[in-house]
């Protein structure tokens, strides 16, 4: 493939600790960002959507350094290039909307150089850059991620999602940033507490790996992050009691929230009740909220036909059925 013609990628939103596997566990979501990359006479921006506002159109651009990190690594000089991007993903919601865009990126400019860089290379710089492996390891591989990280390599193990597993998100009418909602975490925890959530960290894993849908409710409690966030999130904490005698395998804060996020099962006939508890409870607090039903996405980034006869809003036009 030559540089001139460029590259499309896809590429899923992610959760994140999914409750008790703080910056450990990861799934990636059926939510997408898509990202043309080519080389150009000059650096250009083509950036569609409403998630897209505000984000800036020069080489401050974060998609735009990614990819110069690529082909650094890669000896290889690209300095201009023609971006264009369009994403599904909210902004700072707790759906992984800048590890989407840093694994897009990686694996655009990878693409676009004719892959020199190996999967587990884009990781370590995928984790480097977002400092915790969960959001970009499902964001790069699909599916549910568990992943450790030592300061300069990611190891990882991917679960393939339960086949009637879905998740009902929702999504208040406010952004959260992951810097706030780190500040609200203690400098330390109890050896109780590590504990617990070593334990119900073990079995959510060990519940997904072998498809043990009935184990999700008592493995995805927490102790050590979600409590201290909930003031952050009017309605957490009595949702977070009150899902699970509504239709909820389990629910959990999606990554540093806002959203939170619902493990349910296929053609539960009680998912609608669920959904209307969610946005009432949220409504009471003060907050519109919005829900989303995703499916657990099971192939991570995707390099895709780049056909230049079809533009690339045709494209997302074609790939965009919700």
């Amino acid at each position: 493939m030559s540089l001139t013609e460029g590259v499309r990628i896809k590429v899923p939103a992610s959760t994140a600790n999914l409750g008790p596997g703080f910056d450990t566990l990861g799934m990636a979501l059926s939510l997408y960002a898509w990202i043309e990359m080519r080389e150009n006479d000059h650096t250009a921006f083509h950036l569609h959507g409403e998630e897209m506002k505000g984000v800036p159109e020069d080489k401050s651009n974060l998609i735009y350094k990614v990819a110069q990190m690529v082909f650094e690594e890669a000896g290889v000089t690209v300095p201009e290039l023609a971006i264009s991007m369009y994403s599904e993903i909210p902004l700072t919601r707790g759906l992984g909307s800048s590890a989407s865009a840093i694994v897009g990126a990686l694996s655009a400019a990878n693409a676009m150089i004719g892959s020199p860089l190996p999967d587990a290379k884009l990781f370590d710089m995928a984790t480097g850059l977002e400092k915790h492996p969960d959001n970009v390891g499902a964001s790069l591989f699909g599916g549910f991620i568990a992943a450790v990280w030592d300061g300069s390599h990611a190891d990882y193990i991917r679960i393939a999602p339960p086949a009637n597993l879905e998740t009902l998100v929702v999504i208040p009418d406010f952004q959260l940033s992951t810097a706030k909602a780190r500040e609200a975490l203690p400098k330390a925890v109890s050896l109780e507490d590590a504990v617990y959530n070593i334990s119900r960290s073990s079995l959510l894993t060990a519940a997904l790996f072998s498809g043990r849908l009935d184990s999700i409710h008592a493995a995805m409690r927490d102790r050590i992050h979600q409590p201290y966030r909930a003031g952050l999130v009017p309605g957490m904490a009595e949702i977070l009691e009150e899902a699970p005698n509504r239709g909820a395998l389990g629910i959990a804060l999606s990554g540093a929230g806002p959203t939170l996020i619902a493990f349910v099962e296929r053609g539960d006939n009680r998912i609608e009740g669920l959904r209307s508890y969610l946005i009432e409870t949220m409504k009471a607090k003060g907050f519109s909220a919005s829900t989303l039903m995703l499916r657990p996405d099971s192939d991570g980034v995707t390099v895709l036909d780049c056909d230049r006869s079809i533009s690339f809003m045709d494209m997302i036009r074609g790939e965009v059925t919700t």
